[in-house]
């Protein structure tokens, strides 16, 4: 399994959904309020490479948390709802901190 470190200082919002990738950023697990804020139920995105599958209009934070290993706070972007919405979103990502090399989405509406 992935170890994620998310530290003292991160508290995610109420509405907050979480998506864990591995190391391609394909969807290993998808937690509660990702159906609400995305429409896509877990079946939907498991197995599917997150960016393509939310249609993330920005990817370049997914990349530099696979390629650095650090965390990315509070990166807009837009994705693209199941119903073909387009939707403003806050990202924060963690790198997994073991060999797994995977990935902690955190999805929040647009502050």
């Amino acid at each position: 399994g992935f170890l994620f470190q998310l530290l003292e200082d991160y508290y995610p919002a109420p509405s907050t959904g979480l998506v864990v990738c591995d190391a391609e950023s394909r969807v290993l697990a998808v937690g509660r309020g990702v159906f609400e804020l995305t429409g896509f139920r877990e079946g939907d995105l498991i197995g599917r490479d997150l960016t393509e599958a939310l249609a993330l209009a920005d990817p370049e934070p997914l990349a530099v948390v696979r390629e650095w290993g650090v965390r990315q706070l509070g990166r807009s972007t837009a994705i693209t709802t199941r119903a073909g919405i387009t939707k403003d979103v806050t990202l924060d990502l963690f790198p997994a901190y073991d060999d797994d090399g995977g990935l902690l989405v955190a999805l929040s509406p647009a502050r």
